[in-house]
C-alpha cells in the first residue's frame, strides 16, 4: 500500500515547514512540496493540514515484561501492552531488567521483544539487570550481542544504589571492554546503561574507568540522572565532559517534593548550561517499580512506571519551559537513534522506517501514530491493540 501524507508541517526532528510525505510499505520513499498521486485501491490519501509530523518516539528504557519485586513477589509488575506504547507515540523499544535478574531473564526478554516486533513496533533489548557478573543469554556479552539480533547494548546495570552488587571500577570497565568488541563486530552500539542510585558515590565508578582505562566516555548511558539534585550536577559536569545522559520521566509528586528533577525543567537547565542536545536523552523506565524507602533503606510503598510519561515530559518542555520543539523532539528521535546506532530510526528522511507521529499543531497533543507504515492510532482512535488486550 502507498500512502501520501499531504498538507502537514515537518520536523524531522529539525524544522523542515510544510511538506508532503510519501510512504512505500514500511519506508519513507519521498519528501516534496507537492507529491501528486490520485487515490485508488493501492494508494491512500491522508490530509493531515494542522497537524505536525515527527518521528515516531524512541523509549530507550522500558521494563518490557515487567519489572520491580522490592515488595517481594506481589510486587512484581506486568508486562507492557502495546496499546500503551501506542498511546504514548513510541514506536521503538528498548527492553531491560532490572533489580530482579533471577526471576526475570534473558531467554524471556528477548522472546518479549519478539512479540512486541510481531504485533507491529520495533523492539530491542539489552543483556544483563542489575548484577554484576552480568547475566547473560548465550554466557559472554561478546557472543550476545554477536548472536542475538535483539540484543543492542549492556544493562540497566547498577551503581550508586544499595540495590546493586556494589561492583568496582574494573568490573565495570570489562563489562564496558566486552560490550563494546562485541558492539564492533556486529554493527550494533555496544552502549552500556548504567543505572544511577541515591548514593553520594554518583558517577565515580565511569570517572574512575573514564580516567584508569581506555574504554571511550561515550561507551556509557548512565540513566536516572534526574533522580537528585547531586547526581543531576554530576551529570552536567559529565556531559560537558562529552558524556551521554538520560532522564528518567516516569516520575511521582513525593520524589520531585524529594529534590527529584522534573525531565522537563531539567532539559532546559541543561542547555541553558552549555550542555549539546545531542548527548540528552529522556526514557520512561515503563513498567518499572517506583519503589520507596525509609531512611533506613526499608521498603515502604511503590508505584508503577509508565511509558505514556515520556512524550509527556517532552511536550510540557515545549510549552511550559520553551524550549525549541526541534530540540526537545531530538531527546526522544534523533538522539537515542545515534547513541543506540538504531539507523533506520529516529529522523524523517527518505528510506528511514516510516514511524511517524502526528501532533495537533496548537496544542502538541498526540493525534496519530503510524509504525512502520502502519496506522495504528488515528485521529486518537486506537486501530491495533496487543494480543490479549
Amino acid at each position: 500500500m502507498i500512502k501520501v501524507l499531504k498538507n502537514g508541517t515537518v520536523y524531522s526532528p529539525d524544522y523542515l515547514g510544510k511538506k508532503d510525505i510519501l510512504l512505500v510499505d514500511k519506508r519513507i520513499a519521498a519528501i516534496g512540496d507537492d507529491i501528486h498521486f490520485e487515490e485508488s485501491a493501492h494508494v491512500e490519501i491522508l490530509d493531515v493540514a494542522g497537524k505536525l509530523i515527527v518521528p515516531g518516539f524512541i523509549d530507550n528504557h522500558v521494563h518490557i515484561m515487567g519489572g520491580g519485586g522490592e515488595g517481594s513477589y506481589r510486587t512484581r509488575t506486568p508486562e507492557l501492552v502495546l496499546s500503551d506504547a501506542i498511546t504514548g507515540g513510541i514506536t521503538t523499544l528498548v527492553g531491560v531488567i532490572g533489580t530482579d535478574g533471577t526471576t526475570r531473564t534473558m531467554a524471556s526478554l528477548v522472546a518479549k521483544a519478539k512479540a512486541l516486533k510481531e504485533e507491529g513496533i520495533s523492539c530491542y533489548v539489552h543483556t544483563g539487570s542489575y548484577q554484576v557478573p552480568v547475566k547473560t543469554l548465550t554466557g559472554m556479552i561478546e557472543d550476545d550481542l554477536i548472536l542475538i539480533e535483539e540484543i543492542i547494548g549492556v544493562g540497566e546495570i547498577a551503581i550508586a544504589d544499595h540495590r546493586s552488587s556494589q561492583p568496582n571500577y574494573e568490573e565495570v570497565a570489562k563489562i564496558a571492554a566486552a560490550a563494546r568488541v562485541g558492539g564492533m563486530l556486529s554493527g550494533k552500539a555496544g552502549i552500556v546503561n548504567m543505572h544511577l542510585g541515591d548514593s553520594g558515590s554518583k558517577l565515580s565508578i565511569l570517572d574512575e574507568v573514564i580516567e584508569k582505562t581506555d574504554i571511550p566516555i561515550r561507551q556509557f548511558l548512565p540513566t536516572h540522572i534526574n533522580r537528585n539534585r547531586e547526581l543531576f550536577e554530576a551529570g552536567i559536569a559529565h556531559a560537558k565532559k562529552g558524556g551521554y545522559v538520560d532522564f528518567t520521566t516516569s516520575s511521582i509528586a513525593k520524589f520531585i517534593e524529594q529534590g527529584e528533577t522534573k525531565c522537563s525543567v531539567g532539559l532546559k537547565e541543561m542547555l541553558d548550561n552549555g550542555v549539546p542536545i545531542g548527548q540528552i536523552t529522556f526514557s520512561s523506565d515503563g513498567q518499572a517499580s517506583l519503589p520507596e524507602f525509609d531512611e533506613d533503606g526499608e521498603f515502604i510503598g511503590l508505584q508503577l512506571g509508565r511509558v505514556t510519561s515520556l512524550y509527556k515530559e517532552v511536550r510540557e518542555a515545549i510549552v511550559e519551559q520553551g524550549v525549541e520543539p526541534a530540540n526537545a523532539f531530538k531527546v526522544i528521535t534523533e538522539n537515542p537513534a545515534k547513541i543506540l546506532r538504531l539507523s533506520s530510526k529516529g529522523t524523517i528522511d527518505v528510506g528511514k522506517d516510516a514511524d511517524l507521529v502526528l501532533l495537533d499543531e496548537s496544542t502538541f497533543e498526540i493525534e496519530s501514530v503510524m509504525a512502520l507504515g502502519r496506522k495504528m492510532l488515528w485521529n486518537k482512535k486506537l486501530l491495533e491493540k496487543g494480543t490479549f488486550e
